[in-house]
């Protein structure tokens, strides 16, 4: 998969391991005759849409003007500048200072296909046991001196040394070195992985020299702690300004080095980009609303039915658009603390999901614009479906013994509700389920016989609004004798309570790309399960997920890599480790009437601010009409 991580300019998490050997040298390693040949890009399946000679990218305005502003909201405010350390509450925007060794296009039909950024080539052998990078020659930090070899191997090793998230996610990597003037290598511990080579493209290089120097005031910067010093970068833009827990403004670098690159040419149009922070969802709406904001994504389908009815939509001075999300997949449910012994048998789990109404849910909350999730990868075509068959029934039969038979004879599918005659039959069979679990309901209490306690979950949540999809569960929760408690706590302590998995359960999302891999450990894995920093928020422990999930990382073909994500997806739902809630496959935005976008959108993303630009034209209109 090509992974963003939580600070990057494209959004979702990253994640890898313990026990990385690495070393640095800058001894020259010759070039051998039979050693594999230097590409501009490289690509999981088939071959990359554009060439080396390119000269942009099909989905950008390449004349595109510069110039104007974009205002952005974020939530919950920052406090530091630093991505590295899993400490404090990052600043949004901030991956906009840097760049990675490659980055994917927005409309690649090769999946996961990645150019140079940093690198202006790439290569590794056939087994895939490891991968060079060559730096460009032009690449540059802001305060002119050049991006080294040095620099990549410095920030991969402050990487792994400080992120528990990031050693998990390169724990395959048992050596890294500079072997040239401005080549670096990465060694793997395996060989047939045809994604390490890529996932390593994804680092974020650091300026050595400027972390390793002081500040102003002469003391020794320290890459392990928060900062709110503006960091040096060598993207496209710089940091201009900012407020702790406010806002951050960014300005374009008039004389930045890459902006000729192909994956450049037609992008970073707007000269500043300023991020707003909210810590209320219901005040950020308002705010956009009166203009404090430019450009907001609906995620609320209630909010979207009913609410974009304001004076600025009605005369055109905001613009309601849809676009189609094809980009990826997602899980998002009531994530269940298996580290909590009342969650351990999974008839309970699937009671649980018995209880869920979300027929109802979606029609009075959400107008019935949602699809309820029935699948680790909804919306694409790694959801399982039907009986397994062909080569995924293959990849099954060898964990046959570690899994539900339900897995091989029953089509995964959740309980349907909407009608009262529906809700009562769920309810009935999630009594049932609970029963056969060994609870008992006693005087209109679900009860451990064993302890004599009624059976009570506690929601954390952050967002008052939430709470109406939370209410309707609860009610039947309580109809069945379970004790729901709903906790809304601050963002803070939010993060803090999910990071120390001092929750039952909360509603959380995974979101998946079209080529899932290593990141699947970090998910689901048994060995992030104890990991505190890991995005196994579930806890999973089990070990037929972990052969499944190496059967996606090692497909050689994209057929394999099909059948072995549903049988992945097939074995996650039939443990009933979530119970499923609901996801929209189109991204719904509203935006001031300001800017204007390439008439032939990319296929994977809204690209914005990204390939977007400030219409002078557009914005003068906007202004005449207050």
């Amino acid at each position: 998969m090509v992974f963003t991580w939580r600070f990057c300019r494209q959004a979702t998490a990253g994640l890898l391991l313990a026990g990385l050997v690495s070393t640095t040298g800058a001894a020259l390693a010759p070039v051998q005759a039979d050693e594999p040949e230097w590409r501009h890009a490289s690509a999981l399946n088939g071959t990359p849409k554009y060439g080396p000679d390119v000269e942009h990218f099909d989905y950008v305005n390449p004349a595109a003007p510069k110039g104007g502003s974009v205002r952005l909201a974020d939530s919950g405010g920052f406090d530091t500048f630093n991505f590295l350390p899993p400490k404090g509450s990052i600043a949004p925007g901030i991956g906009l200072i840097y760049e990675s060794l490659m980055e994917a296009s927005l409309d690649e039909e090769t999946i996961s296909a990645a150019y140079g950024v940093l690198a202006d080539g790439i290569r590794y052998p056939e087994d895939y046991s490891w991968v060079e990078y060559r730096l460009n020659p032009d690449a540059k930090w802001h305060d002119g001196k050049p991006v080294t070899a040095e620099d990549v191997i410095w920030s991969f090793e402050k990487s792994i040394e400080l992120d528990p998230q990031r050693k998990f996610y390169f724990q395959n990597v048992v050596k890294s070195e500079i072997v040239g003037d401005r080549t670096v290598r990465f060694t793997f511990d395996v060989s047939g992985n045809r994604e390490l080579p890529k996932i390593m493209g994804q680092l974020q290089v650091l300026p050595k020299h400027w972390w390793e120097g002081t500040d102003d005031a002469g003391k020794p910067r320290d890459i392990s702690s928060t900062t709110l010093e503006p960091p040096l970068g060598s993207g496209p833009y710089r940091l201009k300004s900012f407020s702790p827990n406010r806002q951050v403004v960014y300005e374009r670098v008039e004389d930045y080095w890459g902006k000729d690159l192909p994956i450049r040419v037609g992008t970073n149009n707007i000269d500043e980009i300023r991020y707003v922070s909210f810590l209320d969802d219901a005040v950020q709406f308002e705010a956009f609303k009166g203009d404090q904001y430019d450009f907001h994504t609906e995620r609320s389908s209630s909010q979207w039915a009913k609410r974009y009815d304001f004076p600025a939509v009605k005369d055109g001075r905001v613009v309601k658009e849809i676009f189609p999300d094809r980009s990826r997949g997602v899980m998002q449910g009531f994530f269940l603390n298996l580290r909590r012994d009342k969650f351990q048998d999974p008839l309970v789990r699937r009671a649980l999901n018995y209880a869920y109404d979300f027929e109802t849910t979606n029609e009075i909350v959400s107008a019935n614009l949602l699809k309820r999730v029935n699948s680790y990868f909804s919306g694409t075509e790694l959801a399982s479906s039907g009986l397994p068959e062909g080569k995924e029934l293959e990849i099954l039969e060898e964990v046959r013994d570690l899994v539900p038979p339900e897995v091989f004879t029953e089509e995964y599918t959740n309980p349907i509700g909407g009608s009262p005659e529906n809700v009562r039959a769920n309810l009935r069979e999630a009594v049932k389920l609970l029963r056969q679990a060994g609870f008992e309901l006693k005087d209109r209490k679900m009860i451990d016989p064993k302890t004599g306690e009624q059976f009570t979950i506690e929601f954390l949540y952050r967002d008052k609004a939430s709470e109406r999809t939370l209410l309707p569960y609860s009610k039947n929760l309580e109809a069945i004798g379970i004790k729901p408690v709903l906790r809304l706590v601050d963002t803070s302590q939010f993060i803090n309570r999910i990071r120390s998995r001092d929750f039952d359960t909360t509603v959380l999302a995974i979101g998946q790309s079209l080529s899932p891999g290593n990141e699947q450990r970090e998910y689901w894995g048994s060995e992030a399960a104890d990991n505190a920093s890991s995005a196994n928020y579930a806890g999973i422990n089990n070990p037929a997920i972990d052969k499944l999930i190496d059967k996606v990382i090692f497909a050689e073909d994209r057929e394999t890599l099909v059948a072995a994500t549903h049988a992945l997806d097939r074995v996650l739902l039939w443990n009933h480790y979530v119970v499923p809630q609901f996801y929209v496959d189109e991204t719904r935005t509203a935006r001031w009437n300001r800017f204007g976008h390439p008439e032939e959108m990319p296929e994977y993303s809204t690209g914005f601010p990204t390939i977007w630009w400030y219409d002078a034209d557009k914005a003068a209109a906007t202004e005449a009409i207050k």
